[in-house]
């Protein structure tokens, strides 16, 4: 499936398949998860991605064809292939542990074609081996929705009370990794949003309720998965002095003027940009050690903009993931 210009919906089109180059891998695309990171690049709020576009980046298949100078992953490997597609592996970030914030890395599905498509390219150090414990719709999710939200829990520090802002595909997968760290989940929908809130209770959340509704806890850290700007000082009056609030999404509309009172006491406000491949093989392992479970509903990959539209409307619950080939 192939975007022409943001805010068109997407057209199936025959491409040449691909070759991988030095250091890439060819990939038989099985499953690619729907991202909101998807939505942003369609619907024109990431600016500037590469036209024609190959959307995906929560990408599981097998690898049928390397490169030369690829020595660590084999032909009949399974790989998941996430957002994070290449860094130059000599700025400051790189050579820091921080590759994740390289001003030139390149993305899947952004700047380099993804997985809405039967084949795709990847590099061969980006690419992650999937347990077989998972099918590739199962894994799928673990890609972005999983990756983002454990580097996100990451950030926001031990704390036991965890507020979720937003409970979809990453806070659903989030939510069973803090239960299994010993944490309380409190998650917080839209207005009158009871599925989310009866799904977020089934997954062993404390209180599930909506946004205009005072918490009944202090909250040690606040995660916020919706794009929402507003949802930031309301998330600073839920947490305790010396919390935390992150920011997990990649575009958010502007955050409104609030007062100090709120931020003082040392409460912090961080975003969470992208993810590092350390990330990915803690997250991977731990994910299989719980074991995690993504509430998947597929899709054919013709209904991609059918897809999109129920993400943009907010009708999913858990992750939608297309089925390829």
């Amino acid at each position: 499936m192939i975007l022409d210009a943001p805010r068109h919906a997407l057209r199936r089109g025959t491409l040449a398949d691909p070759t991988p180059g030095d250091g890439q891998v060819l990939v038989r695309v099985g499953a690619c998860g729907l991202c909101r990171t998807d939505l942003h690049v369609v619907d024109g709020e990431l600016t500037h991605p590469k036209l024609p576009l190959v959307p995906g980046h929560q990408v599981v298949g097998e690898v049928v064809e390397t490169g030369a100078a690829v020595d660590i992953v084999r032909v009949g490997d399974r790989v998941g292939i996430p957002w994070l597609g290449w860094t130059c592996g000599s700025c400051i970030y790189c050579t820091t542990g921080q590759e994740n914030l390289c001003d030139r890395a390149r993305f899947t599905g952004y700047d380099i074609d993804g997985g809405y498509a039967e084949y795709t390219v990847a590099d061969a150090r980006f690419c992650f081996p999937i347990d077989r414990s998972y099918s590739d719709v199962e894994a799928a999710p673990l890609l972005c929705a999983g990756l983002i939200g454990y580097r996100s829990l990451r950030v926001a520090g031990d704390g036991v009370r965890l507020g979720l802002y937003g409970f979809g595909a990453s806070a659903h997968i989030v939510a069973q990794v803090a239960r299994y760290q010993g944490r309380r989940v409190f998650a917080i929908t839209r207005p009158g949003d009871l599925a989310s809130q009866n799904f977020a209770m089934r997954l062993g959340a404390v209180w599930a309720g909506d946004t205009d509704q005072t918490l009944p806890d202090e909250l040690d850290a606040a995660i916020i998965f919706a794009p929402v700007g507003s949802l930031v000082p309301l998330a600073l009056g839920a947490v305790r002095k010396g919390g935390t609030v992150v920011c997990a999404g990649i575009h958010m509309s502007d955050i409104p003027s609030f007062p100090y009172d709120l931020l003082w006491g040392e409460r912090s406000v961080r975003s969470v940009a992208n993810l590092t491949r350390r990330d990915g093989t803690e997250f991977l392992a731990l994910a299989h050690r719980i074991p995690v479970r993504a509430e998947v509903e597929t899709l054919l990959l013709d209904e991609a903009n059918t897809a999109l539209a129920r993400l943009r409307a907010g009708d999913v619950q858990g992750a939608l993931v297309l089925t390829v080939g």
